[in-house]
Protein backbone atom coordinates (compact mmCIF):
# COMPACT_ATOMS: atom_id res chain seq x y z
CA UNK A 1 0.00 0.00 0.00
CA UNK A 2 1.02 3.49 -0.93
CA UNK A 3 0.41 6.41 0.78
CA UNK A 4 -0.65 9.89 -1.11
CA UNK A 5 -1.06 13.28 -0.80
CA UNK A 6 -3.51 14.57 -2.17
CA UNK A 7 -5.06 18.02 -2.80
CA UNK A 8 -8.97 18.37 -3.98
CA UNK A 9 -10.75 21.27 -4.97
CA UNK A 10 -13.02 22.15 -1.96
CA UNK A 11 -16.32 21.10 -4.08
CA UNK A 12 -14.67 18.00 -4.47
CA UNK A 13 -14.00 17.10 -0.94
CA UNK A 14 -17.58 18.20 0.03
CA UNK A 15 -19.10 15.78 -2.10
CA UNK A 16 -16.75 13.37 -0.86
CA UNK A 17 -17.37 13.74 2.39
CA UNK A 18 -21.31 14.05 1.96
CA UNK A 19 -21.39 10.89 0.01
CA UNK A 20 -19.43 8.57 1.91
CA UNK A 21 -21.43 9.81 5.34
CA UNK A 22 -24.69 8.44 3.36
CA UNK A 23 -23.13 5.64 2.28
CA UNK A 24 -20.82 4.81 5.66
CA UNK A 25 -17.66 4.21 3.52
CA UNK A 26 -14.38 5.61 4.82
CA UNK A 27 -13.21 8.01 2.34
CA UNK A 28 -9.92 6.77 1.56
CA UNK A 29 -11.88 2.71 0.50
CA UNK A 30 -14.06 5.60 -1.78
CA UNK A 31 -11.28 6.85 -3.68
CA UNK A 32 -9.28 3.78 -4.20
CA UNK A 33 -12.62 2.29 -5.66
CA UNK A 34 -13.57 5.76 -7.87
CA UNK A 35 -9.37 5.56 -9.35
CA UNK A 36 -10.44 1.47 -9.47
CA UNK A 37 -13.26 2.79 -12.25
CA UNK A 38 -11.23 5.58 -13.24
CA UNK A 39 -8.71 3.18 -14.50
CA UNK A 40 -11.10 0.42 -16.22
CA UNK A 41 -12.78 3.39 -17.77
CA UNK A 42 -9.93 4.85 -19.54
CA UNK A 43 -7.92 1.11 -19.93
CA UNK A 44 -11.19 0.28 -22.56
CA UNK A 45 -10.72 3.99 -24.16
CA UNK A 46 -7.14 3.28 -24.57
CA UNK A 47 -8.01 -0.55 -26.23
CA UNK A 48 -11.05 0.20 -28.59
CA UNK A 49 -8.86 2.92 -29.94
CA UNK A 50 -6.09 0.60 -30.29
CA UNK A 51 -9.12 -2.27 -31.98
CA UNK A 52 -10.44 0.58 -34.58
CA UNK A 53 -6.30 1.30 -35.32
CA UNK A 54 -5.86 -2.01 -35.75
CA UNK A 55 -9.27 -2.68 -37.76
CA UNK A 56 -8.29 -0.12 -40.14
CA UNK A 57 -5.32 -2.03 -40.58
CA UNK A 58 -6.62 -5.19 -41.15
CA UNK A 59 -9.21 -3.79 -43.53
CA UNK A 60 -6.24 -2.11 -45.76
CA UNK A 61 -4.53 -5.40 -46.16
CA UNK A 62 -8.13 -7.13 -46.99
CA UNK A 63 -8.90 -4.30 -49.23
CA UNK A 64 -5.38 -5.18 -51.25
CA UNK A 65 -6.28 -8.80 -51.49
CA UNK A 66 -9.39 -8.29 -52.89
CA UNK A 67 -8.10 -6.30 -55.43
CA UNK A 68 -5.20 -8.95 -56.43
CA UNK A 69 -7.94 -11.41 -56.86
CA UNK A 70 -10.13 -8.97 -58.52
CA UNK A 71 -6.84 -9.08 -61.39
CA UNK A 72 -6.03 -12.59 -61.32
CA UNK A 73 -9.83 -13.34 -61.34
CA UNK A 74 -10.17 -10.91 -64.55
CA UNK A 75 -6.96 -12.58 -66.46
CA UNK A 76 -8.72 -15.88 -66.52
CA UNK A 77 -9.88 -17.11 -69.54
CA UNK A 78 -13.69 -16.73 -69.95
Amino acid sequence: MKALSLKLKDDIFEEVERVTHAIHVPRNAYINQALDFFNKLNERKLLKKQLHKESKRVQRGSMEILREFEQLEDQLPE
